[in-house]
């Protein structure tokens, strides 16, 4: 019989903590009481690095964990702290790079060994309870690192120096000559289409990663270049993943990769930045490409983040886990049985042949990962039906079966309010107001964003992480670029100057913490961040784009409002450094390379005035005219900026962002100027004039 436990983390915030804050082991949270009590007993540190959504760590946590026996092994041995990653990125970072330097590979559940002093010796990943898989079991990693630790000094003491530095010349960067021109996106376009799949779309083979900003590559060249070929691989990556099982067909939303090569297998856990990227460069996409069925995908994503991840106060949360029940995707999986059970036979047989549910199954105990297995037009063809008939036979379904599946045991969701998260979710909703005309998106962009300033704002600086109530840990470098972007994108989208002076605050108060002021280019964690064993400065896109490249996107878009020659300087700087990076491996920098083009590209800067009033019922109509000529076209380094009326507030605002100085509304209508290499067009009122220029 298992006994009662309880350990240090009963007391987090963390929902992945709390769901080990009854295991057996003895775990603490990461923090000073841990480490002295590992100074002082000298046990070896053992670091469980993961997070809630996340499937191999439930199977770790219950395989071994859970398992008193291995338990007894940990709690004798070694002092156990456990770290959500999403709470503690700059230690996972770290710890990341380690075992991938000692391994050859990373991920999650992370496990690592360390000195009292924080010192990593060894490390790997999951680990079974036995030796299988090609892994060694558990107890006997724990036995045979407990003896090197205290018999094997000299040996422990000579692999961390090397990992130390390892680490020191990781960080270590070459720099370049700064020749770097436009011509980069062209090259990182040719080389990341080598790796493309003509096939099934997407990067590699298996497992596939959405990868969206390589596809925003694509994007971008395509607009230089015109070149249909990349404008073609993007909308087929897109669209095969939209009919794929790694997109959820009855509640929109797209779960974290696929593990075969057809996005058909998922792992099911859902992010909150995946599909804040994913909706973005399917907007993107649509604006570029003018297909409908983009927007719609676009559409559903948003849509299922406002219904199942939103906090009543206006934040968003961070994770749907990947289990149910202790099954993995049991959430979203069917029989062809409950099919015909819960519809009549005519529209079980359409909705089975269009989503690919056998009696077979195409995954675990036969049942069926829901994909688009053949179009409505191929169907109706064969049954001699309209498409229409078709297209509201499989509607009509998906509403029946996702209120079925609402009556199942959801997936644990992760309630935890990330600032960097909600950033990129906030720029997806800004910018979905603007391409879609959509009001709903703009609002609930506004709210979360509020919601951020009132709760993960405080003294002038950001708080990472919200739940419970309360904000806490200290902003990280993500922080600061994610939710910069979401506030000059939310600018954009309504023209409400305070999100506009919010985001400059913002960035000098992360220029101040975060610069490397010898080399340039920002560090992840603040300059008065606790000491740790490294201060990491990325630069490479991981599952998100690298808050550097954000932060660098941010300069220079305030560059252009305000002129300050001091943001334009602080992004050449980082570009200068990564110049080399950049052209050796786009598929690492492909945000970089994004924010390269977008500084060096002859800036479409585009000024509406006396377009609305903010306390009244936002944009004139002739504002939403000309917005609407503007945000149909696929214009990748426009800036928009806007007077919502011409007052003392407009005074003010001409100080702080030269760009509107001299607009003038003509003949008290909405005015809009394009301005382009230093020289504006005159005032035009008419949308068909305004179409033209751009």
């Amino acid at each position: 019989m298992k006994r009662s436990s309880t350990n240090a983390l009963v007391h987090e915030t963390s929902p992945y903590l709390l769901q080990h804050a009854h295991n057996p082991v003895d775990w603490y949270p990461w923090g000073e009481e841990a480490l002295q009590k590992a100074r002082t007993e000298d046990k070896p540190i053992l670091l469980s690095i993961g997070y809630s959504a996340c499937h191999w760590c439930h199977v770790m946590a219950h395989e071994s964990f859970e398992n008193e026996s291995v338990a007894k092994l940990m709690n004798e041995n070694f002092i156990n702290i456990k770290v959500d990653r999403e709470e503690r990125p700059d230690l996972d970072q770290i710890y990341q790079t380690v075992v991938q330097m000692l391994t050859g590979q990373g991920g999650w559940p992370l496990t690592v060994f360390l000195t009292p002093e924080q010192e990593p010796f060894w490390g790997g990943t999951y680990f079974p309870p036995d030796n299988r898989h090609g892994r060694p079991g558990f107890p006997a990693v724990l036995v045979s690192v407990s003896h090197h630790y205290h018999n094997e000094k000299d040996k422990v003491a000579s692999a961390t120096q090397r990992i130390r530095d390892a680490l020191t010349e990781s960080a270590a960067v070459a720099g370049g000559d700064g020749a770097l021109d436009r011509g980069v996106v062209s090259t990182a376009a040719k080389q990341l289409a080598s790796l493309y799949d003509e096939r099934h779309g997407g990067f590699g083979t298996q497992p596939k990663f959405p990868n969206t900003k390589n596809l925003e590559v694509f994007l971008r060249h395509w607009a230089q270049s015109r070149d249909e070929t990349f404008l073609r691989r993007v909308t087929h990556t897109l669209r095969k993943m939209a009919e794929g099982g790694i997109y959820d067909q009855l509640g929109g939303g797209f779960h974290r990769y696929s593990v075969d090569d057809r996005w058909q297998v998922p792992h099911f856990e859902k992010m909150l930045y995946d599909n804040a990227l994913l909706a973005k460069i399917l907007l993107e996409t649509y604006q570029a490409s003018g297909d409908p069925f983009f927007a719609r995908i676009a559409r559903k994503t948003l849509d299922y983040v406002v219904r199942e991840m939103t906090h009543p106060g206006g934040g968003f949360y961070s994770t749907q886990d990947a289990d149910s029940e202790g099954e993995e995707g049991k959430f979203f999986v069917w029989t062809s049985e409950e099919i015909f059970a819960l519809l009549e036979d005519k529209s079980a047989a359409i909705v089975c042949e269009h989503f690919g549910i056998t009696g077979r199954g195409n995954f675990e105990r036969g049942t069926c990962i829901l994909h688009v297995s053949r179009s409505i037009g191929e169907i109706a063809l064969d049954r001699r039906m309209t498409e229409e008939e078709i297209e509201q036979i499989v509607s009509e379904s998906k509403k029946a079966l996702l209120n079925a599946r609402a009556e199942r045991i959801k997936p644990f969701r992760d309630e935890k309010i990330l600032t960097d998260w909600n950033g990129m979710m906030i720029s997806s909703f800004a910018v979905a107001g603007q391409v879609l005309d959509d009001a709903h998106y703009r609002a609930t962009a506004r709210r979360a964003a509020d919601f951020v300033l009132r709760k993960l704002h405080r003294d002038g600086r950001l708080l990472h992480c919200y739940k419970d109530g309360a904000g806490r840990i200290t902003g990280y470098l993500d922080d600061y670029a994610y939710f910069t972007q979401a506030l000059l994108d939310l600018y954009e989208a309504t023209f409400d100057t305070k999100y506009l002076l919010a985001a400059v605050d913002l960035t000098d108060t992360m220029v101040s913490l975060f610069r490397d002021g010898d080399e340039g280019g920002f560090f992840f964690t603040p300059c008065d961040h606790e000491s740790l064993i490294h201060r990491p400065k990325q630069v490479h896109d991981h599952s998100t784009p690298s808050g550097q490249s954000v932060a660098v996107s941010n300069l220079t878009r305030l560059f252009r409002y305000t002129e300050s020659d001091v943001y334009r300087e602080k992004a050449e700087a980082v570009f200068s450094q990564f110049a080399d990076a950049m052209c050796e491996n786009p598929f690492a920098h492909a945000n970089l390379i994004c924010a390269l083009d977008l500084h060096l590209a002859p800036p479409k800067e585009i000024v509406l005035v006396g377009c609305g009033k903010p306390a009244e019922s936002g944009l004139t109509p002739e504002a939403e005219a000309m917005l609407g000529a503007i945000h149909s076209s696929y214009l990748p380094n426009k800036l928009l900026a806007g007077l919502l009326s011409v007052d003392s507030v407009a005074d003010a605002m001409e100080e702080r962002v030269p760009l509107l100085r001299g607009k003038q509304s003509v003949g008290g209508k909405t005015t809009a100027y394009v301005c382009q290499d230093f020289t504006c067009s005159p005032p035009m009122t008419e949308v068909g004039v305004v179409r033209g220029l751009l």
